[in-house]
């Protein structure tokens, strides 16, 4: 895996030196540019399955959970919950590029658990304007993936809905939990 632990950062964690972070990632994609071949992949996911996760940068998902380029469409958000742009992303990935399953994904010490809607407050107070969006904090992580999945079983746009599974990845193990639908507990140790 790669990290960026090598680029030289100030005390303030900002990239030192004449470039930005931006730069940093361009000039990463003319090398990588330079090496690709196209794999000759067409925008349907191998495995036929949709993952929606946080966008948590300690989650490596297809390292975590075995994925090759091409196994799956990866749609992810702040808490990885289920958005009407979420259903939006799952229904065009199940409608139009044939997946169908989902895999909902959130984990242990989500920034979502320490906010509230009072941060949509906040930002109306500072910028003049109220978000749109809701902020989706969640104090209980098992029960908020309960409600992703609840909010994808019972999507009408939706065509598959039966192989919805969801977990709670542990960023100090790695390892994922699935929980049970039914509120019972966590289902099994995956």
């Amino acid at each position: 895996m790669t990290t960026s632990a090598a680029v030289p950062t100030g005390s303030d964690g900002a990239m030192t030196g004449d470039g930005s972070v931006t730069d940093r990632l361009v000039d990463a994609n003319q090398t990588y540019a330079s090496e690709f071949t196209d794999p000759g992949m067409d925008a349907r996911p191998v495995l036929q399955v949709a993952v929606v996760a946080c966008m948590d940068a300690r989650l490596d998902l297809h390292a975590a959970l075995g994925l090759e380029l091409g196994d799956c469409h990866t749609i992810r958000n702040a808490g990885g919950v289920v958005t009407d742009d979420v259903i939006r992303s799952l229904t065009i990935s199940q409608r139009a590029l044939g997946t169908r399953s989902v895999v909902l994904i959130h984990h242990t010490g989500c920034g979502l658990e320490s906010l509230t809607e009072e941060f949509r407050h906040d930002l109306e107070m500072e910028v003049g304007q109220r978000p749109p969006w809701a902020v989706e904090a969640f104090r209980d992580v098992d029960q908020d993936v309960r409600q992703s999945m609840q909010r994808v079983r019972t999507s009408p746009f939706l065509l598959h809905t039966d192989d919805v599974r969801g977990f709670v990845f542990d960023v100090r193990t790695g390892l994922l939990r699935e929980i049970d639908p039914a509120g019972g507990g966590a289902a099994k140790s995956a």
